[in-house]
């Protein structure tokens, strides 16, 4: 029909060539869905603690070799605290090693992964798993978790300079004095116990699940992250309550110099992974 005088003239319609329309599908790629967590119980952690238990008791050297190793190295850092005459250093380094025990865990996710599937038990396999994580991306959450602690010490030390500055921490137990009969020392208690317990909780949020999920799944490292503070943030009760068992146990463990750890870390290591397994779809 001719146009009407006066009315402006027809636009065409312009649609886009199929070629150009699949480079530019191609070059979004496919849309990334972050795994789906599910909703927990405390008779989930407890039924994930007897299969912790039951790992440990179905591969116990795998379990003492990884724990032991955790526990040397424990033992190591507060020795050469002792050397250094940095005494004043051993009780926040006893607060903050728990913070890196989700990473010397990897090893245990993979033994309780093998028994799940039922698949062989051996060192070499395990192993060699362990070491490909190198190229994967279970070596940025280790960066991550190194950060974190990093931080934690730091701020323990700008505390130490502010409440504590002007007193003589020469020795161990000249600290323990300090903190226990002086007002500032238990400030600096209160104080460090209370931020010690936000980058605890940050800590145990970023890696619940994040790194037996890396160990399972090809995913990056920000996504494990996220889905592992979606786990914490779907049953805030129940997973801080396994956070604050985890703690409890790993501190007990301390009193026999470490020794606990050889048998509290793994079993927590193969109930932690027994959790992922429930907490993500």
């Amino acid at each position: 029909m001719p146009a009407l005088p006066g009315a402006p003239p027809e636009r065409e319609e312009y649609a886009m060539p199929q070629a150009e329309t699949n480079i530019e599908e191609r070059a979004a790629g496919p849309a990334v869905t972050p795994p789906q967590v599910n909703r927990l119980g405390f008779g989930d952690l407890r039924a994930c603690f007897r299969q912790g238990l039951a790992d440990f008791r179905s591969a116990p050297l795998f379990g003492l070799f990884f724990g032991g190793v955790f526990t040397a190295g424990g033992i190591l850092i507060i020795q050469s605290l002792y050397i250094w005459e940095k005494g004043w250093l051993i009780y926040p380094i006893l607060v903050g090693f728990p913070l890196l025990g989700p990473f010397a865990a990897v090893g245990l996710y993979e033994v309780s992964r093998r028994l799940q599937q039922g698949q062989p038990l051996d060192w070499s396999g395990i192993l060699t798993v362990i070491k490909a994580q190198k190229s994967r991306e279970i070596p940025w959450m280790a960066f991550v978790m190194l950060f974190i602690f990093w931080i934690w010490m730091y701020q323990i030390r700008i505390w130490l300079a502010i409440l504590l500055g002007q007193t003589s921490l020469s020795s161990w137990g000249r600290f323990v004095e300090v903190l226990l009969t002086t007002p500032e020392g238990l400030i600096f208690i209160a104080v460090s116990h209370l931020v010690g317990a936000c980058f605890a909780v940050l800590m145990f949020s970023v890696t619940v699940v994040s790194l037996p999920l890396l160990l399972d799944r090809d995913a990056d490292f920000i996504t494990a992250m996220i889905t592992s503070v979606k786990t914490v943030l779907a049953n805030p009760l129940v997973m801080l309550c396994w956070g604050g068992f985890i703690g409890l146990l790993l501190m007990l463990s301390f009193i026999p110099l470490f020794l606990g750890l050889l048998v509290v870390l793994p079993v927590l290591g193969h109930a932690s992974w027994h959790i992922y397994q429930r907490a993500v779809s």
